[in-house]
């Protein structure tokens, strides 16, 4: 946009219109090539570079366009892991990331919770190699009396001036301001990296703040890249998912938001007031979220028109673009100009440059995630954890409770009892059809530990009272829907609680029953106190006390918070080490010849007559079904979403 020769408009108070595309990724999470490094195998339905010629198709079909990236982009696959930690950050290192983005010319980007992971200095030099500019207006490492007195730690916003061309062909001058925001718990989730280095204010006090500056400089069109996902309607200080207070400010146009994996507009945010998911609104502003892992191409097509020497939005047209539905071919979303009626296609095509970035990448981190480390007797797969079947999580309990005793062999808390808490890394969820664990029988690499636990969390540990584990194990087991006796063939699980908050404590042992309704909602918030799931909650046979004490082994990112679970905060921590878990599962891994794995988790479920359900898994399940045998499974189909649903007697 911009680099032909233009003619301009003569006049620039008369009366025109400009077809202006902007365009979103969002939680790419390293995802760079159409690649599944936990299976070491293709998948063609994710990755930056297809993500890329969508980018070059949508270009050439509008004349005027924008790409922006609303954060999450240089953690989740071994990819990040490797230029972080394996290989490191050498002197006259490109990270891939940044490289790629440079070559598919982002306008700007904003900062996701994500890209602090691996540290502060890890993502400045990250920051550095980026040719466009970053924006967050709440990140900051100084905070002021007031927010336009804060010190950020990247520019709290950018004025892009573009030359664009309008429906006449001819030239005109439009500001742009971008600003962005994420989640202020980052300061919380990442304590070790940032504590006293970053602080973090409130998305929507920043945001109110900073556009009537934005405005005052001249932006035309105010565009507000939120890494956060559509939540409550109210506005509470420190929300996390406060996309809709942030479309209520005045002078924020459009909404490219993100960091809840799913897609909008779609049917999962119907009948949310003020939330139009026909038109891809929210409170009457356009806005998008397109997915993650490079899964959809956010477009956002807007008519601006100018009248007396101002531009205002006069239309606009939001879609998302997957790359499970797209053709290669560049003619797949009607070939030349097919959204704007402007003629020639533009394509300027920069995929081949991508690639080449990418495959460099891929090829060292193949050969690292290749490398023998260990090997194992038992299968290990995440498929059936929620029926009480998981290899996965066994192994890591037990390698977080080693790390942990011995940390605390001869200290003051020796003499309480460790137990250790999991959630799977991989338990289908948002992340699809694939997303679970599952390794071989065999020898065990790299890939099968980056496999086992995805994040790069810092292993820690809490001491907690029986009081609060209880509450902590009906937090966790508020993921089940309530099942009744009259009713067969219920679904098992509420999509609505993420797999990552089904904490299986290990060292107990206790029922679940499904007879009863949760005591919390998805986000953490209480339904009702007295509802209660956990039955016959025992340590070495013995029934759990309340005010017994505990030391519970957990990572970083739980220890502080996240989640929401009773008693996970800092002043309960007795351990927070630098050790993250993927060294500490190698060590474990490493120092035996064999590992021979108990899947079975700590929790029986339960019903007071035998009941159907259904459960939904990944097809790759079916090899394992001898591990249910004692539920009876029935394959009754395979869903939309490439489920493979299971009938199970409980």
């Amino acid at each position: 946009m911009g680099q032909e020769k233009l003619s301009f408009a003569p006049d620039p108070a008369i009366r025109t219109t400009v077809d202006l595309r902007i365009m979103e990724t969002t939680d790419l999470h390293v995802h760079l090539h159409p690649y599944d490094y936990y299976a070491d195998c293709p998948n063609p339905d994710l990755g930056l570079v297809r993500l890329s010629e969508l980018v070059d198709q949508a270009r050439g079909e509008a004349r005027n366009t924008l790409l922006f990236d609303n954060g999450d982009f240089l953690q989740g696959t071994p990819v990040g892991d490797f230029f972080a930690y394996d290989r490191g950050f050498r002197e006259g290192d490109e990270h891939p990331v940044m490289a790629a983005m440079n070559a598919m010319r982002y306008d700007a980007i904003t900062l996701g919770n994500h890209e602090f992971n691996y540290g502060l200095d890890f993502l400045m030099k990250s920051l550095a190699q980026a040719e466009f500019p970053v924006v967050s207006a709440n990140i900051l490492t100084g905070l002021g009396a007031a927010p336009r007195q804060d010190r950020a730690l990247v520019r709290p916003y950018k004025l892009l001036r573009r030359h664009v061309v309008d429906r006449a062909g001819l030239a005109q001058e439009i500001c742009i301001g971008v600003i962005g925001v994420a989640p202020p718990q980052i300061t919380t989730w990442e304590r070790m990296h940032l504590g006293g280095k970053v602080f973090t204010r409130d998305m929507v006090d920043a945001v109110a703040a900073w556009v009537p500056e934005m405005r005052e400089a001249g932006a035309d069109l105010v565009i507000l890249l939120a890494h956060a996902g559509i939540g409550a309607l109210r506005h509470s200080d420190g929300m996390e998912n406060a996309v809709i207070p942030l479309a209520r400010i005045e002078g924020v146009d459009l909404l490219l938001t993100g960091h809840i994996h799913q897609v909008f507009p779609s049917r999962a945010f119907a009948d949310i007031p003020g939330v139009d998911v026909e038109n891809g609104s929210i409170c009457g502003k356009p806005a998008i979220m397109s997915g993650f892992f490079g899964s959809h191409l956010g477009v956002i097509d807007l008519q601006m028109q100018r009248d007396g020497g101002e531009w205002r939005v006069s239309g606009f047209k939001v879609e998302n673009r997957a790359l499970r539905a797209a053709s290669m071919s560049f003619g797949a979303f009607g070939g030349a100009g097919a959204s704007t009626g402007q003629g020639e296609a533009r394509a300027v095509l920069r995929s081949p440059r991508v690639r080449k970035i990418v495959a460099r990448a891929h090829d060292m981190v193949l050969e690292n995630i290749r490398q023998p480390i260990g090997h194992t007797e038992t299968p290990i797969n995440s498929f059936f954890v929620f029926l009480g079947q998981s290899a996965s999580t066994a192994l890591v309990a037990e390698a977080q409770r080693d790390f942990v005793a011995a940390r605390l062999a001869g200290g003051a808390y020796e003499t309480l009892p460790v137990l250790s808490a999991v959630s799977p890394a991989k338990a289908g969820g948002l992340g699809g059809a694939r997303n679970y664990t599952n390794v071989a029988k065999g020898p065990l690499t790299r890939r099968s530990l980056a496999d086992l636990y995805t994040f790069p969390n810092h292993i820690a540990a809490l001491k907690l009272t029986g009081a609060q584990l209880r509450s902590w194990l009906e937090r966790s087991a508020s993921i089940y829907n309530q099942l009744h006796p009259e009713q067969d063939d219920g679904i098992l699980i509420n999509p609505a609680h993420p797999a990552y908050n089904f904490e299986m404590v290990y060292g107990l042992s206790y029922r679940i029953d499904l007879s009863q309704p949760a005591r919390y909602r998805g986000d953490g918030s209480v339904i009702d106190p007295g509802h209660s799931r956990i039955r016959d909650l025992h340590l070495d046979g013995a029934e759990l006390e309340d005010d017994a004490e505990f030391i519970i082994c957990t990572n970083s990112f739980r220890a502080h918070g996240a989640g929401g679970f009773e008693g996970a905060v800092s002043d309960n921590l007795v351990i927070e080490d630098r050790a993250v878990m993927r060294d500490i599962l190698h060590q474990y891994v490493s120092k035996r010849d064999q590992l021979s794995i108990d899947p079975t988790t700590p929790f029986r479920l339960w019903m007071p007559e035998p009941q159907r359900a259904v459960l939904r898994t990944g097809p790759a399940a079916f090899e394992h079904l001898d591990a249910i045998a004692d539920f009876a499974p029935e394959v009754i189909g395979v869903d939309k979403a490439g489920f493979m649903r299971l009938r199970v007697r409980l």
